[in-house]
């Protein structure tokens, strides 16, 4: 008798792309670390995903490369993933680097937009996700709208949630928290229950009037 096939086990995954000519990746689920490829060896560095490299990434893995990594990663996390599409690596670095943030970011997906984008609207020089995780420990979802300065009110998560589309494009950030402050905000953004990216941009300019 001939001996049974041995079944193939899969092994978790990585996420591979490049960005001018040099390598990335974000190591399989669950010590999930972003490297470079540096002289051969691969080297651990802090995401910010406003960087270029995360806009090449969103162009270069595709539903493929991400079913495979996903298989690994676990219900909660997935689901949370799965909603996002060109900013899905950035939200890969926002639930990794501060996990604690999942369940507000999940009931407020447009929210995992400004968390990744924290260095630029801070005017940092660098990524700081231990301190935001600290923000949120000691504040809880209001400490960390402040500290992202948005408006530390039910209604700005209310506007966000209200937003069709989680991806929020990176050049509306700026514009969209200053339009938050807005006492028209709510009125304008909110007219409908769901605000599409295009409605976003157009409301955007509204206000900026």
């Amino acid at each position: 008798m001939k001996p049974a096939a041995s079944r193939k086990i899969s092994a978790p995954v990585q996420l591979t792309w490049s960005c001018l000519g040099v390598l990335y990746r974000a190591t399989a689920w669950p010590e999930v670390e972003f490297q470079r490829q540096c002289d051969g060896a691969w080297v651990a560095f802090e995401p910010d995903p406003s960087d270029e490299v995360f806009a090449s990434a969103a162009v270069m893995l595709g539903r493929a490369e991400w079913n495979r990594y996903l298989d690994f990663v676990p219900a909660a996390e997935r689901a949370f993933l799965e909603t996002f599409s060109w900013n899905r690596l950035a939200a890969l670095a926002v639930v990794t680097r501060c996990p604690a943030l999942l369940g507000e970011l999940a009931a407020v997906p447009a929210l995992t937009a400004f968390v990744a984008a924290h260095v630029a609207l801070r005017g940092g020089a660098a990524p700081a996700w231990s301190e935001a995780s600290a923000v949120y420990e000691r504040g809880g979802i209001f400490g960390l709208l402040e500290w992202l300065g948005l408006p530390a009110t039910r209604r700005t998560l209310d506007t966000l949630g209200s937003l069709e589309e989680p991806d929020v494009a990176r050049r509306l950030l700026a514009d969209l928290r200053e339009a938050l402050w807005s006492p028209l905000a709510g009125a304008l953004l909110q007219r409908r229950q769901s605000v599409s990216e295009r409605e976003l941009s157009a409301r955007l300019h509204v206000l900026a009037a």
